[in-house]
């Protein structure tokens, strides 16, 4: 989950699932590359936005359907990251299917308009 509350409209302003794609990199530790996740469909089908196989919301139906916003993607703080509570002091970390995470990738290509790359991956 991420917490979004202090950003602007149109920008993401409520605290979300995302989808880490960027490792920790050699000096930004502190910085993650995230996709959002939402249970609103895309209005029109774009390559950008990608249905995923199940919801990754633990404590919610996982055959609710839910998107990966692709064209959304972001840089943010660690600060901002938290995992889904299950207890006390208990955090859980859903991982996406091997499937899931190629075509989130495919689809934040083409979200910068580099969507041609996509089927080299």
């Amino acid at each position: 989950m991420a917490d979004f509350s202090d950003l602007r409209q149109p920008e993401m302003t409520k605290v979300r699932p995302v989808i880490i794609l960027s490792p920790r990199l050699p000096y930004r530790s502190e910085l993650v590359t995230v996709v959002p996740i939402s249970l609103t469909p895309p209005r029109h089908e774009l390559p950008f936005c990608h249905l995923l196989s199940r919801n990754y919301h633990l404590g919610e139906n996982q055959d609710k359907p839910s998107w990966a916003k692709a064209d959304m993607v972001m840089t943010i703080s660690l600060g901002r990251l938290n995992g889904f509570k299950i207890g006390k002091r208990r955090w859980a970390y859903p991982e996406l299917s091997a499937e899931d995470l190629l075509e989130v990738r495919r689809a934040v290509l083409h979200g910068l308009r580099y969507g041609s790359l996509a089927m080299e991956l």
